[in-house]
């Protein structure tokens, strides 16, 4: 297959090459930068804006303004190198969102030291699981978050005022108040140096930890400077969690790029983000479809009590929405525009986009490419690159996809070619226009509000119970929150083994979002001739009989 398309033969309407099979994105490009010596860090703070205030803190009004963010980096990242810290160590920050969050990042990746992030509401066995795999040598959390890493035996900087167990070496707010020193020894950092390692859900259910360079951060925040294009200062109000891609890709970086300001919520309760709203005045909302589902089925109730007035665009990700959901916030809230976007973590949070109403009511689209990159839809049997309106797997290739998987060359070779095209596991077409159209999934994750839940995971613990002696995870459709973990149980002879007694066995050793939320019993697990369960069967079962009740 040729590699080389010029200009002239891609289709100025769906961006379609025929030469290589190649569909390109119709965005205009994001300029790259060509220092290859340069860290995302000092290529963010470099920017030039007009930009005042970077933080607000929902929660208790504290303000931090752009100059404060990077002189705390600044003496953070000075503090981390006096403790030893270098370019390529692995440092943990265990936190919910915080208008510290993006300080800890930024002053590691300024070191050529790598990020790690990992889930407040993962289970102490799931966290130490990440420890092993990624072998951080210091860690950042609050105090209530101290006994999560009670057997890791890391060095700890806390973060905020209290007191706990643990190998604490110092305090986030001793480190910020620190004068740096200006006379330590800074390493040259590349652009392909790795600056985060944030851990992606597998179908084996193996958590997989993604290797982002900061060339990676950097062609993301300049796809975000480019999408939002905000010349006004504007606020966004930070729902999501800074851990995932979602909150990292923008309120941890891309933004702060733009001069925007961020309200974070260090918690999500929808009173809370409503409030926020109000009070200081968000433009933009970025939300996930369940928060969306409880806006426009409350918007009366909300209208009455809430002044929204400020509420400008509404930016959901994760799924594409659907027309009545899309239709129904438009008549609730008919000031405010929906865009919508769809990546990745091995991405960088980068893929595709809708950017205006009138893409938005393309109803049930992903959107179109974001800047610089490429798409391919591939026949998952044959191989063959398809074309406009083929449904496939979709491939894409771009200055924003992975580098690989962190000590996992396995994974990395079956999901990233020798050619930079990574295949994301999602059966899609694209259409004459260039909007992409998610069908279904190869791989077999449940998207539980956002939160990606890998039934292979859940049925290896439930295997692991006596009373079990086979099982199948599927997941079942929710307009509340996207789709849950149901279980298929087979229980061994003389079992009397509850729907109770599977849900709490699972309970007790998963972050909340992974939970089973049904069971039933049947007497084989539907699978296929290699072996390998045959889960729409079962969710065309769960769903019929689901319709019937």
């Amino acid at each position: 297959m040729a590699n080389v398309c010029n200009m002239s033969e891609i289709d100025g309407r769906s961006g379609y090459c025929k030469s290589n099979s190649t569909f390109y994105s119709k965005r205009r490009p994001a300029p790259l930068p060509a220092n290859q010596t340069l860290d995302v860090t000092t290529f963010i703070s470099a920017r030039a804006h007009h930009g005042v205030t970077a933080y607000i803190d929902a929660s208790t009004g504290r303000r931090l303004t752009f100059s404060d963010v990077w002189r705390m980096v600044e003496s953070v990242s000075s503090s981390l190198s006096d403790f030893g810290i270098r370019k390529g160590d692995v440092v943990l920050l265990l936190s919910p969102n915080s208008i510290f969050f993006p300080i800890v990042c930024h002053s590691v990746m300024s070191l050529g030291a790598i990020i790690t992030t990992t889930n407040p509401l993962n289970t102490n066995r799931e966290i130490n699981k990440q420890i092993a795999d990624s072998k951080p040598v210091l860690a950042f959390t609050i105090p209530e978050l101290l006994p999560k890493l009670a057997e890791s035996n890391l060095p700890i900087v806390l973060i905020g005022s209290g007191s706990g167990k643990g190998k604490i070496v110092s305090t986030l707010e001793e480190m910020m108040r620190k004068e740096p020193n200006r006379n330590r020894v800074k390493e040259r950092v590349t652009q392909d140096d790795t600056a985060t390692l944030l851990y992606s859900s597998g179908t084996t259910g193996s958590s997989k930890g993604v290797i982002s360079s900061h060339r990676n951060l950097i062609a993301m925040v300049q796809t975000v400077l480019g999408r939002f294009q905000l010349e006004d200062q504007q606020t966004f109000l930070c729902t999501v969690p800074m851990f995932h891609i979602y909150g990292l890709v923008a309120f941890a970086t891309g933004l702060m790029a733009s001069g925007a300001t961020v309200v974070v919520l260090p918690k999500f309760e929808i009173q809370d983000m409503l409030s926020a709203i109000e009070m200081y005045k968000v433009t933009y909302l970025p939300l996930v479809p369940p928060i969306l589902v409880a806006l426009v089925n409350n918007a009366d109730q909300i209208r009455k009590k809430y002044d929204l007035r400020s509420l400008k665009w509404a930016l959901s990700g994760g799924a594409p929405l659907s027309k009545e959901l899309t239709e129904g916030f438009m008549e609730k809230f008919p000031g405010v525009t929906i865009m919508q976007g769809y990546g990745l973590t091995e991405t960088t949070g980068i893929g595709a986009s809708t950017d205006t109403m009138e893409e938005s009511r393309r109803y049930g689209t992903a959107g179109m490419l974001s800047s610089n990159m490429e798409a391919r839809i591939i026949d998952p049997d044959s191989g063959k690159a398809l074309a406009v309106n083929q449904t496939g797997e979709l491939w894409l290739k771009g200055p924003t996809v992975m580098k690989g998987y962190f000590s996992n060359a396995e994974a990395t070779a079956s999901t990233l070619d020798s050619s930079g095209w990574l295949s994301t596991g999602d059966l899609c077409y694209i259409d004459e226009d260039g909007f992409i159209f998610v069908v279904d999934r190869l791989k077999e994750l449940i998207k539980y509000k956002g939160y990606q839940v890998p039934p292979a995971e859940l049925e290896a613990l439930l295997l692991m119970h006596p009373e079990v002696d086979d099982c199948a995870v599927i997941p079942f459709p929710d307009k509340e929150v996207g789709q849950f973990p149901m279980a298929y149980v087979v229980r061994k002879n003389g079992s009397n083994l509850c729907e109770k007694g599977v849900m709490e066995f699972v309970a007790k050793q998963v972050a909340p979002y992974k939970r089973i939320r049904a069971v039933a019993f049947i007497e084989s697990v539907p699978k296929n001739p290699s072996g390998k369960i045959l889960r729409k069967n079962l969710i065309h079962l769960a769903t019929s009989t689901s319709s019937r009740l």
